[in-house]
Formats: structure tokens, sequence, C-alpha cells
């Protein structure tokens, strides 16, 4: 893999762009500040997110992946062409071969849409990736193998849930729920329970606090600062994990849900496989506490959320990136 070749995944809240030599070497959110009045785009990526709490009037807030969909190509193509020039440094003046990471989802339309876009940032060739496969790659799974392998990549807009073998996808399903979702049901509760209304950069420190899926031993508090709805004026309430749970309980029904439907979906000899080895979550959606006991209390099958969950997908698009240049 030549040192200007790279793996990207786009997510819908955070973009990571990575090479097999130097790992993860760009991380910044998938956010674009577009200026009405110039019209021209004011700024991209973690520029952009710091300025979204002070906003003008003629700024506007674009977000070009939405749930996993890619809702604005032309804003994608320049916020494309930032990272991937962030990301070259002095390598710069190459045309890279890009690696990017799809839904598994995408529909034929949206992938001639994302090549276009990847080839006018500057690509010299670009490949697509499923995301399962990217994870599984990332999370150091022989997809290659006959074995089944189940990999749950939990998103900041969508799950994505496949059954691996040979290197391909036997069987797949996607929802559109993940972190994002997590913070909006918190935001949601809170305001009906608590007369609280709340930011979601508090509802995502909540959830990272005393976030969980399933049921605890020890309750967790946090203390919460907030608008009250009814006066208008600041209060303190103080949430707790048992509180999060019932709050998130729909979003991980759901994805537990996907499960099972997939598990229902994988032949017998794959799914005999699947018990053996367990099931992989990925993704920073599955590091919400206990996410991985709430699968295995719910499935029967052993669950195990890798180290690198957040990263995993983008170290697995790399790798991608390098076979695709190894095959060359």
């Amino acid at each position: 893999m030549a040192a200007s070749d790279i793996g990207i995944d786009l997510g819908t809240r955070n973009s990571l762009v990575c090479t097999t030599t130097r790992g993860v070497i760009l991380q910044e959110p998938s956010v674009v500040i577009y200026d009405r009045n110039e019209e021209k785009i004011r700024a991209i990526g973690e520029e952009a997110r710091t300025m979204t709490g002070n906003m003008m009037t003629n700024l506007e807030v674009i977000w070009p992946i939405r749930q996993g969909v890619i809702v604005d190509y032309i804003v994608l193509e320049k916020m494309l062409k930032h990272f991937i020039s962030r990301a070259l440094g002095k390598y710069a003046f190459r045309k890279p071969m890009i690696s990017v990471c799809v839904p598994e989802t995408i529909t034929q339309i949206g992938r001639k849409a994302l090549e276009e876009a990847a080839y006018q940032a500057g690509a010299r060739k670009v490949y697509l990736v499923s995301a399962p496969i990217a994870a599984a790659l990332g999370a150091g799974l022989d997809v290659s193998r006959p074995s089944g392998n189940l990999v749950v990549d939990i998103g900041a807009g969508t799950t994505d849930a496949a059954v691996l073998s040979m290197s391909g996808v036997v069987t797949s399903a996607s929802i559109k729920v993940g972190g994002d979702n997590f913070n909006q049901a918190i935001m949601t509760y809170v305001r009906r329970n608590h007369n609280l209304f709340i930011g979601e950069e508090t509802a995502e420190t909540i959830k990272k606090t005393i976030g969980t899926a399933a049921e605890e031993l020890s309750v967790r508090t946090m203390e919460v600062r907030g608008r009250n709805i009814l006066t208008g004026l600041p209060k303190i309430v103080t949430l707790t994990s048992d509180e999060m749970r019932i709050a998130l309980r729909d979003c991980t029904t759901q994805i537990v849900e996907l499960i099972h439907s997939i598990l229902e979906k994988t032949p017998p000899e794959l799914a005999a496989d699947i018990v053996d080895r367990g099931i992989i979550l990925t993704g920073g959606g599955a590091l919400l506490q206990s996410m991985d006991t709430l699968v295995q209390q719910r499935t029967g099958v052993s669950t195990l959320t890798v180290a690198n969950a957040e990263s995993v997908t983008a170290i697995g698009t790399g790798k991608y990136a390098q076979m695709a240049a190894n095959r060359l």
C-alpha cells in the first residue's frame, strides 16, 4: 500500500481516514457550514462543528449523510476533497487509491454517485467496501474462510448486521437506528419525565456516563442541568442509569430484533459457526454500557464488543485498500 493510498469511513456523525501503515490518521465530524450570502462553503469538519453553536443567520449547517444515506453529493464531494487533502499532507500531489466504506443497503445509483464524488475529489482508483466486511476486517476476522461470522455495526445513524463467509455477505439487514437515536431518546425522556430541556451534547454525555442497555446491579446517578420547560428557568435534576435503560429500551430492542431476524435467515451450518464464534459488535453505538450483555441475554449467543469499536470500520476499510492494491 502506497503512503498516499487511504481508506475512508464516511459516517453519519464522524468520518475517519485510515492507512494500514499509520492507522487512523484523521477523524472529523461529517459536517459543513455553508454561507448562503456568499454562496460558498465556510468550514468543513472540526472547524465547522465548533461554529454550529454560534451561528449567524446567513450560515447553514449541512450534514451530507443522514442515517447512513447520502443526501447531498455536491457537499459530500467538497467534504471528501477536504478530508483527502488533510490526510495526504506532503503526498497531496499524488492521486491516491481510495477505498470507501458504504452501507450494505446502498443503491446502485448511490454507489455510482459516491464513486464519481471520490474521483472528482482526486482519487486515481476507487473501491467501495460494504460496512460489515470493513468492520470484520478491522476486527481481525478472517472472512475468506467458509465459516460464518455475524458482525453488527452500530453507527450514529444506522445499524448494519450481516453474516459473512468466503469474503462475501450471506445475509444482511439494516435499520435506521444508532447512536444519534440514543441521544434523541434520552432528550425525549428527560423532557417528558422531568420537564427539562437539554441539548444533544448533554444527551451524549448522559449516554456515555450513565447510559445502559441492560439492568445493572448497582444503579449509577448523574446531575444534569437544563432549562425548565414550564418556567423557562435553569433547573438541575438527578438521573439514574435505570431511567436511561428505560429511555433507550425502544432503540436497543429494535437492534436486538434486527439481530434475531438475521439469525433466523442464516443457513444452519453457518448458524452453528456463529454459536461457536459468537456475535461481534462494532461501531460507536456498541460502546453503550451492557449492549453486548443485552444481545447475549436475548439471543443466547455469546457477544463481544471489539476494543476499538469506533475506529474498527475505518481500519478495515484501510485494510481493504491494501488488499485491493496487492491485487493490482
